[in-house]
């Protein structure tokens, strides 16, 4: 079957031959140049570890959001709420904000813990530990996912995930640290305290933070609409939406479910501070092996193992040592499209094409993000069960898992495509090294959705 194709491609040349899109040999120009610009380390590494500390201070407050959500449930400081109202302020609190400089982001997000601080109602915890917390986050996080993979190639995942281990680290640290100091201290010196730290922290380190747009020739437009024609873009968009669905289903709720099955404030708090200690350690190791194994083979595996989990142990998890070991194996995991989409997004539109590429999908990660939590409360609310909202956690998760594996076969016919494109096909091993050839012919789309079927389960490191 595969001969016939190969043949089939063989016999349909010349007009349309000569008539392939160039964008292979652009996107080849590309990573050639990529490698030649890039030092791969260096003061690369510097930038990692900055943005590191940087998310820990950020995204790691926003981590421990789930404290102070159960802290707001269980003792009614705002009468009247409901749990859904809640859930929208930590949503709000992680979409708001696109790429302007990260020094805003720090005011902004040391001036909404002040604020907070001093709320009486409820709508001003959307205004500060949600809207306003949501662009210092956003405007601190975005310049660093682009910045930290132009500094590398080889090393590109291992870079992103230890930039993002911080934030995973710190939403451990943080869990337990807030729920200690709003104890001891009160809610209002918690906010305090935590801004001062973000305020010293955070400016310190982006004094460290360099870019290298000049260097490589990266277009800085903030959008390029064309992008999205792209059905290997339109996967990648898929892969993010389902995994923030799911993602912050987890954050949010892992706290609240502790304590609806009888665990005590002490026990869901390090039941959350477990689950981000679990990413702080996988992030890294996920971008490791990224690099070795290939970034869509383990972002693949990662990801459906991140579904597999809240499907068959969460909706076991009854007791505190069940849930404790979830907290954890489900942290290893579930936080791989951090340490991984840059790299990614590389691999889909280049480089150069990366910061356009990363903008429109954090605004396509917006809706997930903020209306996740409050659609899985709203069903818990409805069904007086965690049940749906576990099961929606772990669809959401292989949905994700879904989109990634037809992003692999796209990539394995692309670079099939490219080696015969540059080398012809004396190098090919077998036929079927001609799959992505014969693909672009006018066959028939039985015989197009099985090439691209064998290309998704091929086993190659991509």
């Amino acid at each position: 079957m595969t001969y016939q194709l190969y043949t089939m491609g063989m016999e349909e040349k010349s007009t349309q031959e000569r008539a392939e899109p160039q964008e292979t040999n652009t996107l080849t120009t590309q990573s050639a140049q990529e490698t030649t610009l890039s030092p791969d380390g260096g003061y690369g590494w510097v930038c990692a570890t900055a943005a590191a500390v940087i998310n820990g201070h950020s995204w790691g407050f926003n981590s421990a959001y789930a404290v102070f959500l159960a802290y707001y449930m269980d003792n009614e400081i705002f009468p009247g709420s409901s749990p859904m109202q809640y859930a929208f302020v930590g949503g709000l609190s992680l979409t708001y904000g696109i790429r302007p400089t990260m020094f805003v982001g720090v005011v902004l997000e040391t001036a909404s813990l002040v604020i907070a601080s001093f709320a009486t109602q409820l709508w001003h915890l959307f205004l500060t530990q949600g809207l306003l917390f949501g662009a210092g986050v956003g405007l601190l996080f975005i310049p660093t996912a682009a910045v930290v993979p132009q500094w590398f190639t080889t090393k590109r995942s291992l870079a992103s995930g230890i930039s993002l281990s911080g934030a995973g680290l710190g939403g451990a640290v943080y869990s337990l640290a807030a729920g200690a100091m709003i104890s001891s201290l009160g809610l209002n010196w918690a906010f305090r305290i935590l801004s001062i730290i973000a305020f010293t922290v955070n400016s310190s380190c982006i004094f460290l933070i360099r870019d290298r747009n000049t260097a490589i020739g990266i277009n800085q437009g903030a959008f390029h609409i064309t992008l999205l024609k792209r059905a290997e873009y339109q996967l990648l968009i898929g892969f993010g939406i389902f995994t923030m669905l799911g993602y912050f289903i987890l954050i949010f709720s892992l706290a609240d479910y502790s304590i609806s099955i009888g665990l005590n404030s002490s026990q869901s708090s390090l039941i959350a501070a477990l689950f981000n200690f679990g990413q702080a350690i996988g992030r890294p190791l996920v971008g490791y092996f990224s690099d070795s194994a290939g970034r869509i083979n383990i972002s693949c595996s990662m990801t459906l193992l991140a579904g597999i989990l809240p499907l068959t142990v969460w909706v076991n998890a009854k007791g505190y040592w069940v849930l404790l070991f979830f907290s954890i194996s489900e942290g290893l995991v579930a936080g791989s499209f951090w340490a991984t989409i840059s790299p990614l997004m590389t691999e889909v539109v280049g480089v150069m094409g990366g910061s356009s590429g990363l903008n429109m999908m954090w605004l396509a990660l917006v809706l997930p993000s903020t209306f996740s939590a409050p659609i899985a409360l709203l069903i818990v609310s409805g069904t007086n069960s965690y049940l749906g909202a576990q099961l929606l956690t772990g669809l959401a998760y292989v949905a994700a898992a879904v989109c990634i594996i037809l992003l692999r076969g796209w990539k394995v016919i692309s670079n099939e495509a490219t080696a015969v494109s540059e080398h012809g096909n004396d190098n090919a091993q077998n036929t079927e090294d001609t799959m992505g050839s014969c693909l672009c012919r006018d066959i028939s789309l039985q015989t197009k959705v099985y090439i691209y079927g064998r290309a998704c389960g091929r086993k190659c490191r991509v």
